[in-house]
């Protein structure tokens, strides 16, 4: 099993690479949605509707999501199937962290921009 290849796999192994993908996929795009969110932050603060810490908190994240997208980039690379399964399921922990930072972090942002002043 050590030394398997991609072409040898069996069918199960079919789903951990579809689990693989779809973190990738998603993953990649939530990098563009820190980004993009931080890009927003930024044009709050310049209007001078409020001092955040969320876009620092939103660029954090942003770094767990490329991890996690790197991670799963490298498992569906790799042609041992141990080493697939290990990395994969450091990528999904990444990823589920990652998400929750995302949920906690906008309802900051929504908390301290509908605060009165």
């Amino acid at each position: 099993m050590e030394g398997e290849t991609n072409r040898h796999r069996d069918p199960s192994t079919h789903l951990e690479q579809d689990i693989c993908i779809h973190i990738f996929t998603v993953s990649s795009a939530m990098v563009g949605v820190c980004l993009t969110v931080i890009g927003l932050i930024r044009v709050v603060i310049t209007l001078g509707r409020a001092e955040m810490l969320a876009d620092d908190f939103l660029a954090g994240d942003a770094l767990l999501f490329l991890f996690s997208c790197l991670l799963s980039y490298w498992a569906l690379r790799s042609r041992s199937l141990r080493r697939m399964h290990r990395l994969e399921k450091i990528a999904d922990g990444i990823f589920i962290f990652a998400m929750i930072g995302m949920v906690i972090i906008c309802a900051l942002i929504t908390y301290t921009l509908s605060a009165p002043a």
